[in-house]
Protein backbone atom coordinates (compact mmCIF):
# COMPACT_ATOMS: atom_id res chain seq x y z
CA UNK A 1 0.00 0.00 0.00
CA UNK A 2 2.77 2.40 0.96
CA UNK A 3 4.67 1.51 -2.20
CA UNK A 4 1.62 2.21 -4.38
CA UNK A 5 1.07 5.56 -2.69
CA UNK A 6 4.70 6.49 -3.28
CA UNK A 7 4.44 5.57 -6.97
CA UNK A 8 1.21 7.58 -7.30
CA UNK A 9 2.75 10.66 -5.67
CA UNK A 10 5.84 10.27 -7.85
CA UNK A 11 3.67 10.26 -10.97
CA UNK A 12 1.80 13.36 -9.77
CA UNK A 13 5.08 15.19 -9.19
CA UNK A 14 6.47 14.19 -12.58
CA UNK A 15 3.28 15.37 -14.29
CA UNK A 16 3.39 18.63 -12.36
CA UNK A 17 7.02 19.38 -13.22
CA UNK A 18 6.50 18.36 -16.84
CA UNK A 19 3.36 20.46 -17.33
CA UNK A 20 4.72 23.46 -15.46
CA UNK A 21 7.89 23.51 -17.56
CA UNK A 22 5.84 23.03 -20.73
CA UNK A 23 3.65 26.07 -20.03
CA UNK A 24 6.59 28.21 -18.94
CA UNK A 25 8.37 27.33 -22.18
CA UNK A 26 5.19 27.90 -24.20
CA UNK A 27 4.58 31.36 -22.74
CA UNK A 28 8.14 32.36 -23.51
CA UNK A 29 6.99 32.62 -27.13
CA UNK A 30 3.18 32.73 -27.05
CA UNK A 31 1.07 35.57 -25.57
CA UNK A 32 -0.70 34.66 -22.33
CA UNK A 33 -4.40 34.61 -23.35
CA UNK A 34 -5.82 34.94 -19.83
CA UNK A 35 -4.81 34.55 -16.19
CA UNK A 36 -6.43 32.83 -13.19
CA UNK A 37 -7.26 36.28 -11.76
CA UNK A 38 -9.23 37.20 -14.88
CA UNK A 39 -11.28 34.03 -14.49
CA UNK A 40 -11.76 34.66 -10.76
CA UNK A 41 -12.98 38.23 -11.34
CA UNK A 42 -15.43 37.04 -14.01
CA UNK A 43 -16.84 34.40 -11.65
CA UNK A 44 -17.10 36.97 -8.83
CA UNK A 45 -19.03 39.38 -11.06
CA UNK A 46 -21.33 36.61 -12.30
CA UNK A 47 -21.98 35.44 -8.73
CA UNK A 48 -22.77 38.99 -7.58
CA UNK A 49 -25.06 39.64 -10.54
CA UNK A 50 -22.74 42.23 -12.07
CA UNK A 51 -21.84 42.71 -15.71
CA UNK A 52 -18.75 40.74 -16.72
CA UNK A 53 -16.44 43.44 -18.07
CA UNK A 54 -13.20 42.18 -19.55
CA UNK A 55 -10.69 44.34 -21.42
CA UNK A 56 -7.39 42.73 -22.39
CA UNK A 57 -5.22 43.28 -25.47
CA UNK A 58 -1.70 41.89 -25.83
CA UNK A 59 1.02 44.11 -27.31
CA UNK A 60 4.72 43.36 -27.73
CA UNK A 61 7.24 45.16 -25.54
CA UNK A 62 8.53 47.26 -28.44
CA UNK A 63 5.05 48.80 -28.65
CA UNK A 64 5.00 49.70 -24.96
CA UNK A 65 6.38 53.04 -23.83
CA UNK A 66 9.65 52.85 -21.86
CA UNK A 67 7.94 55.27 -19.46
CA UNK A 68 5.57 52.60 -18.10
CA UNK A 69 8.44 50.12 -17.87
CA UNK A 70 10.36 52.62 -15.74
CA UNK A 71 7.23 53.50 -13.76
CA UNK A 72 6.53 49.93 -12.62
CA UNK A 73 10.18 49.42 -11.72
CA UNK A 74 10.11 52.66 -9.74
CA UNK A 75 6.89 51.78 -7.91
CA UNK A 76 6.95 47.98 -7.63
CA UNK A 77 10.50 46.66 -7.81
CA UNK A 78 13.49 48.98 -7.84
CA UNK A 79 15.95 46.08 -8.05
CA UNK A 80 14.18 44.30 -10.91
CA UNK A 81 17.07 44.53 -13.36
CA UNK A 82 19.61 43.37 -10.77
CA UNK A 83 18.03 40.56 -8.72
CA UNK A 84 17.40 36.96 -9.75
CA UNK A 85 13.71 36.90 -8.91
CA UNK A 86 13.74 37.78 -5.23
CA UNK A 87 14.58 40.95 -3.34
CA UNK A 88 15.46 39.49 0.04
CA UNK A 89 16.06 42.88 1.67
CA UNK A 90 12.57 44.06 0.67
CA UNK A 91 11.09 40.78 1.87
CA UNK A 92 12.82 41.17 5.22
CA UNK A 93 11.49 44.72 5.60
CA UNK A 94 7.96 43.60 4.71
CA UNK A 95 8.16 40.72 7.19
CA UNK A 96 9.30 42.98 10.04
CA UNK A 97 6.62 45.52 9.21
CA UNK A 98 3.90 42.86 9.17
CA UNK A 99 5.09 41.63 12.58
CA UNK A 100 4.47 45.13 13.92
CA UNK A 101 0.98 45.08 12.46
CA UNK A 102 1.77 47.32 9.49
CA UNK A 103 1.99 46.40 5.84
CA UNK A 104 4.28 48.02 3.31
CA UNK A 105 4.70 47.60 -0.42
CA UNK A 106 7.85 45.94 -1.64
CA UNK A 107 7.79 42.33 -0.48
CA UNK A 108 7.10 40.83 -3.93
CA UNK A 109 9.20 41.49 -7.00
CA UNK A 110 7.87 41.97 -10.52
CA UNK A 111 9.06 38.43 -11.25
CA UNK A 112 7.11 37.03 -8.29
CA UNK A 113 3.99 38.99 -9.22
CA UNK A 114 4.22 37.72 -12.79
CA UNK A 115 4.62 34.11 -11.64
CA UNK A 116 1.61 34.48 -9.34
CA UNK A 117 -0.62 36.22 -11.89
CA UNK A 118 0.07 33.86 -14.77
CA UNK A 119 0.25 30.48 -13.07
CA UNK A 120 -1.42 30.62 -9.66
CA UNK A 121 -4.52 31.50 -7.72
CA UNK A 122 -4.85 34.43 -5.32
CA UNK A 123 -4.21 33.77 -1.64
CA UNK A 124 -1.65 33.74 1.13
CA UNK A 125 -1.13 30.05 1.94
CA UNK A 126 2.33 28.54 2.36
CA UNK A 127 1.62 26.16 -0.53
CA UNK A 128 0.87 29.03 -2.90
CA UNK A 129 3.95 30.97 -1.76
CA UNK A 130 6.07 27.87 -2.32
CA UNK A 131 4.68 27.42 -5.82
CA UNK A 132 5.19 31.13 -6.47
CA UNK A 133 8.87 30.76 -5.60
CA UNK A 134 9.13 27.72 -7.88
CA UNK A 135 7.57 29.50 -10.87
CA UNK A 136 9.61 32.63 -10.16
CA UNK A 137 12.84 30.65 -10.49
CA UNK A 138 11.55 28.99 -13.66
CA UNK A 139 10.60 32.20 -15.47
CA UNK A 140 13.84 33.90 -14.44
CA UNK A 141 15.79 31.00 -15.97
CA UNK A 142 13.63 30.41 -19.05
CA UNK A 143 12.15 33.81 -19.89
CA UNK A 144 14.70 36.38 -18.76
CA UNK A 145 13.97 39.94 -17.66
CA UNK A 146 12.70 41.31 -20.97
CA UNK A 147 10.05 38.62 -21.39
CA UNK A 148 9.07 38.85 -17.72
CA UNK A 149 8.45 42.58 -18.13
CA UNK A 150 6.47 41.99 -21.33
CA UNK A 151 4.23 39.37 -19.71
CA UNK A 152 3.85 41.44 -16.54
CA UNK A 153 2.74 44.55 -18.40
CA UNK A 154 0.30 42.55 -20.52
CA UNK A 155 -1.25 40.52 -17.70
CA UNK A 156 -1.65 42.47 -14.48
CA UNK A 157 -4.87 44.11 -13.33
CA UNK A 158 -4.80 47.86 -14.04
CA UNK A 159 -8.40 48.78 -13.32
CA UNK A 160 -11.77 47.15 -12.73
CA UNK A 161 -11.91 44.59 -15.54
CA UNK A 162 -8.86 46.16 -17.18
CA UNK A 163 -5.86 43.91 -17.76
CA UNK A 164 -2.57 44.87 -19.34
CA UNK A 165 -1.05 48.19 -20.27
CA UNK A 166 -2.70 48.54 -23.70
CA UNK A 167 -6.18 48.17 -22.24
CA UNK A 168 -5.22 50.46 -19.34
CA UNK A 169 -3.83 53.14 -21.67
CA UNK A 170 -7.04 53.15 -23.69
CA UNK A 171 -9.24 53.03 -20.59
CA UNK A 172 -7.52 55.76 -18.58
CA UNK A 173 -6.00 58.01 -21.27
CA UNK A 174 -7.61 57.11 -24.64
CA UNK A 175 -4.26 56.36 -26.26
CA UNK A 176 -1.94 53.48 -27.13
CA UNK A 177 0.57 52.06 -24.66
CA UNK A 178 3.40 53.34 -26.85
CA UNK A 179 2.28 56.94 -26.30
CA UNK A 180 2.21 57.11 -22.50
CA UNK A 181 3.95 60.12 -21.00
CA UNK A 182 5.94 59.95 -17.76
CA UNK A 183 3.05 61.29 -15.70
CA UNK A 184 0.48 59.02 -17.33
CA UNK A 185 2.69 55.98 -16.84
CA UNK A 186 3.18 56.98 -13.20
CA UNK A 187 -0.60 57.27 -12.88
CA UNK A 188 -1.09 53.65 -13.93
CA UNK A 189 1.80 52.42 -11.78
CA UNK A 190 0.48 54.33 -8.76
CA UNK A 191 -2.79 52.39 -8.64
CA UNK A 192 -1.30 48.89 -8.97
CA UNK A 193 -1.50 48.09 -5.23
CA UNK A 194 -5.30 48.23 -5.56
CA UNK A 195 -6.41 48.99 -9.14
CA UNK A 196 -10.10 48.43 -8.43
CA UNK A 197 -10.10 50.98 -5.63
CA UNK A 198 -7.85 53.73 -7.00
CA UNK A 199 -8.08 55.76 -10.22
CA UNK A 200 -5.22 56.78 -12.51
CA UNK A 201 -7.13 59.92 -13.53
CA UNK A 202 -9.04 62.31 -11.27
CA UNK A 203 -6.98 60.73 -8.53
CA UNK A 204 -7.16 61.11 -4.80
CA UNK A 205 -4.50 63.13 -3.01
CA UNK A 206 -2.78 59.90 -1.98
CA UNK A 207 -2.43 58.68 -5.58
CA UNK A 208 -1.38 62.14 -6.79
CA UNK A 209 1.47 62.12 -4.29
CA UNK A 210 2.45 58.62 -5.39
CA UNK A 211 2.57 59.81 -9.02
CA UNK A 212 4.99 62.60 -8.15
CA UNK A 213 7.21 60.24 -6.19
CA UNK A 214 7.22 57.64 -8.97
CA UNK A 215 8.17 60.22 -11.63
CA UNK A 216 11.00 61.41 -9.40
CA UNK A 217 12.35 57.87 -9.04
CA UNK A 218 11.93 57.24 -12.78
CA UNK A 219 14.42 60.00 -13.52
CA UNK A 220 17.11 58.07 -11.67
CA UNK A 221 16.58 54.79 -13.52
CA UNK A 222 18.06 55.86 -16.83
CA UNK A 223 17.83 53.79 -20.01
CA UNK A 224 16.52 50.28 -19.40
CA UNK A 225 18.90 47.54 -20.55
CA UNK A 226 17.57 43.99 -20.27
Amino acid sequence: MQHKLFRFLKKIMLWFFGLSFFFVLLFKFVPVPFTPLMVTRAIENKWNGKEIFFNHEWVSLDKISPNIQKAVIASEDGMFLKHYGFDFLAMQKAFKSNQRGRKIKGGSTISQQTAKNVFLWQGRSYIRKGLEAYFTVLIELVWGKERIMEVYLNSIEMGDGVYGVQAASEYWYRKNASQLSETQAAGIAAILPNPRKYKATNSTNYISKRKVKIVRVMHHIGKIKY
